[in-house]
């Protein structure tokens, strides 16, 4: 049997991933009042079973305001903690998959209505609140502007992440992604789309820096050493004049001095103006110029499909994880069907050993 670069196994800090397969954090918008929900249970639950590397869970606010919608996930308060402890013991009963958690703010891009109610932002005097980020500049003109922050709110803020992360190692999970890409509020400190401040928040390249580094600090602090704690970017705007591939790498050259774990690359989503060439694995030579800089462990995302596309991707040295996201919840059986026809072995759970066909009769290793 050929050796895989997809089921490698890979050491992130102290944790080892048993694949390169990642499930990328996916937005359920099923929470109530940021707790888990039984809906989480059968998600989680079921990605959990699907063999992957591991199992990232959804973007989850440090506080209630920086939710993208009502119905996000949280962990601020003892309720949230006690509820994501509770779901996960539920999941790890049944899988040793490693789970991380994505911790996140949404500044300016905060409350708005679900996907499939039209998303649209809520304003305060319709069921909303009032949104915060580094400038008063709203995501789209027709919105409620956010309000500027204050250096003593950043203070707070740092604060709001590190508890986060204490609660996240106390209910059990193995790993933290920070969140500071698709337009949300780390994401909106290093843009200069966005960030127009005039203090030491802002200008410079450094000063946009700053306040993201300085919630990664406190993140790392507050994390169990040997725990890993890892960033995702958006590598570009896509907009004349934004936050820049360059600029990433200068972040993550700053990311890997402070003892960040990975990077996870995507990019896109601060501004309407953007112009995205997608097409199949069109963030992967973002992943690859990251990674080639830097030699930080580096995850790509975004329409990689086939399994041949990200071993591909893999063995070339573009990057050295895969995320997969609504590829997987289209087909959560995609790591079984990748071993499959890269002929490889993965686990699953004993209940499911009958499941494999003829051709593959040997895919199963029990967990």
């Amino acid at each position: 049997m050929a050796t895989s670069q997809l089921f490698q196994p890979i050491t992130l800090d102290g944790l080892t991933l048993p694949n390169r397969i990642i499930i990328a954090p996916m937005c359920q918008y099923s929470a109530k009042d940021g707790r888990t929900t039984g809906w989480h249970t059968i998600h989680l639950g079921q990605l959990a079973l699907s063999g992957a590397g591991m199992l990232i869970i959804e973007a989850t606010a440090v506080e209630p305001a920086g939710r993208i919608s009502p119905a996000d996930l949280g962990l601020w308060s003892d309720e949230t903690e006690h509820a994501l402890a509770e779901t996960l013991a539920q999941v790890r009963a049944y899988s040793t998959m490693p789970i991380a958690l994505q911790i996140a703010h949404a500044g300016r891009k905060a409350s708005t209505a679900v996907p499939w109610e039209g998303g649209a932002q809520i304003a305060p005097d319709a069921g909303g609140w009032q949104t915060r980020a580094p400038s008063a500049l709203p995501f789209d003109p027709s919105e409620n502007p956010p309000v500027a922050l204050t250096v003593a709110d950043l203070t707070e803020l740092r604060e709001a992440f590190a508890d986060t992360a204490r609660r996240a190692a106390r209910a059990g999970i193995d790993a933290i992604e920070i969140h500071a890409a698709h337009g949300y509020l780390l994401h909106e400190f290093l843009s200069p789309l966005s960030n127009r401040r005039s203090d030491a928040y802002g200008g410079s390249l450094e000063n946009r820096l700053r306040f993201p580094l300085e919630v990664f600090d406190a993140v790392r602090a507050a994390f169990p050493a040997g725990k890993p704690v890892g960033v995702r970017v958006s590598a570009t705007d896509w907009v004349e004049g934004g936050w820049s591939l360059e600029e990433t790498i200068a972040l993550a050259e700053a990311l890997k001095a402070r003892g960040c774990a990975f990077i996870h690359v995507s990019s896109g989503a601060l501004s309407l103006d953007q112009k995205i060439p997608v097409g199949p694995g069109y963030q992967v030579p973002l992943a690859r110029a990251i990674k080639a800089a830097t030699g930080l462990p580096t995850i790509a995302v975004g329409l990689i499909t086939e399994p041949e596309q990200a071993e591909t991707i893999l063995v070339s040295g573009d990057a050295d994880m895969i995320g997969l996201a609504r590829g997987i919840l289209y087909d959560p059986r995609w790591p079984w069907h990748a071993a499959a026809r890269l002929g490889q072995k993965i686990e699953a759970a004993p209940q499911y050993l009958r499941a494999a066909p003829h051709q593959a009769a040997d895919l199963f290793k029990v967990v």
